[in-house]
């Protein structure tokens, strides 16, 4: 989406921001509003309104769903096994290996968008699920050494644990809780009776949002059907297990975790490249849950630490660039200025 790739010529929102543009981002998505404020991240997603422009967007409703009956969200017996192989594989060979030592996972983002200017950012995701930013090494290590962190937000912990079990073994399980973690508009899992009220529910939100920002409310949307919400949960799961992905990447639990949750969509792509002399596998989303765009990421062969993503969206052909670099650190190195 486009407003996603400029949201580095945007200062960091405040939770009332957030709350402004999801109402405008669910709108334009045709989709209830959940309340979720996840952190400020490089977002991946190919499309949204400009609707939303000026502010940052969140992570929307998760659903899933087919005509008719209730909201199953387990992954598909069409899940090619080709894909799935290699990435449980590497998920177990993660988790084998343990997370390093440390008390907290740096990840930090190069992106570079249409000017190709590199923009970057720093995100320090504690074991105790604190979350540090910076847009470079100083701002970092002074937001650490001043104990600025973010507060812990619901979505964060939801993304963390449903990694974490479909690491140790409840993959369809986990499944549910990350397609879950952002809310349950449609009653994933739910009868069409408890699915259909989750949806009026929520279409009842957004209109009390519309409401107090005393804008016009376009109307309630019907709840999506079959294969149209078959695409959009799994657009979710990929955004929501990104985001456990790229705030906390070194933690292998969680990695291991992202692995097996990618292995469960339906069309999704595994190859194999080669990074500066590294095996590396590429994950390319199927199109058609990414609305027409294009969403690769590049991850280590060996350890499935994440190396590069590259977006090009679907309205402009608009391409995007994100390297990444992992790795575990300890709070009071950061603070001490040793990154």
């Amino acid at each position: 989406m486009d407003l996603m790739k400029n949201l580095r010529d945007v200062p960091s929102p405040r939770p009332e921001a957030y709350d402004r543009a999801r109402t405008a981002l669910q709108a334009a998505m045709d989709e209830p509003v959940v309340t979720v404020v996840p952190p400020k991240r490089w977002f991946s997603w190919p499309k949204v309104s400009a609707a939303a422009a000026g502010a940052a967007a969140v992570a929307a409703a998760v659903v899933v769903g087919t005509s008719g009956g209730s909201v199953p969200a387990g992954p598909s017996d069409a899940a090619p096994q080709a894909v799935e192989a290699p990435l449980v594989k590497l998920a177990s060979a993660v988790q084998a290996a343990g997370t390093q030592p440390g008390d907290a996972s740096l990840i930090i983002n190069t992106k570079f968008g249409l000017d190709n200017k590199p923009d970057l950012n720093y995100t320090l995701y504690t074991d105790k699920g604190r979350q540090f930013t910076g847009d470079s090494a100083k701002s970092l290590v002074d937001a650490v050494a001043r104990g600025d962190a973010q507060p812990a937000t619901p979505y964060d912990g939801k993304v963390m644990a449903a990694a974490r079990l479909a690491a140790n073994g409840d993959v369809d399980k986990a499944r549910i809780a990350m397609i879950t973690a952002s809310g349950n508009a449609l009653g994933v899992g739910l009868s069409p009776a408890e699915a259909d009220k989750a949806w009026a529910a929520a279409q009842a939100e957004t209109a009390e949002l519309f409401r107090k920002m005393g804008k016009p409310f376009p109307g309630p949307k019907p709840r999506p059907t079959g294969k149209d919400l078959e695409n959009l949960v799994n657009n979710h799961l990929v955004s929501n297990i990104e985001h456990a992905l790229f705030a906390n990447a070194a933690d292998a639990e969680v990695r291991a975790g992202v692995l097996k949750l990618y292995a469960t969509i339906p069309g999704m792509v595994v190859g194999k490249t080669d990074v500066d002399g590294r095996a590396a596998l590429t994950l390319t989303a199927p199109p058609a849950i990414l609305d027409g765009g294009t969403d690769v990421l590049v991850i280590d062969a060996g350890n499935g630490l994440p190396i590069r993503e590259e977006i090009t969206s679907a309205e402009s052909s608009k391409h995007y660039v994100v390297n990444y670099k992992s790795s575990r650190v300890t709070l009071a190195e950061v603070a001490a200025g040793k990154i």
